[in-house]
């Protein structure tokens, strides 16, 4: 699973059947550190309640695909979470 922050919203032109209740989110990759982590990216909405500026989880290729209710659906990129929290820790706490 890959960290993301929701950044705007993608209305198609036009979509096939089975993603026409699942909204299009606009995307920016964050790295470990939560900074921005190369080019912004669309994708399917699989949790129906990602909004602005919300950290969410991600996944790509055939988990996206099959992350989507139905499932299978042509998608490359699927949002499966909504992140509440994230906590980062120093290699001292890891170690213990």
């Amino acid at each position: 699973m890959l960290l993301g922050r929701v950044i705007g919203t993608v209305v198609p032109a036009t979509l096939v059947d089975e993603l026409s209740a699942t909204p299009l989110l606009w995307v920016q990759p964050l790295d470990k550190q939560g900074k921005p982590d190369g080019e912004p990216l669309v994708c399917a909405d699989g949790t129906r309640m990602a909004g602005p500026g919300q950290i969410i989880y991600w996944v790509a290729s055939r988990e996206a695909a099959l992350a989507l209710d139905p499932w299978f659906v042509p998608v490359d990129d699927a949002i499966v979470g909504l992140v509440d929290e994230v906590r980062r820790y120093s290699k001292k706490e890891m170690d213990r």
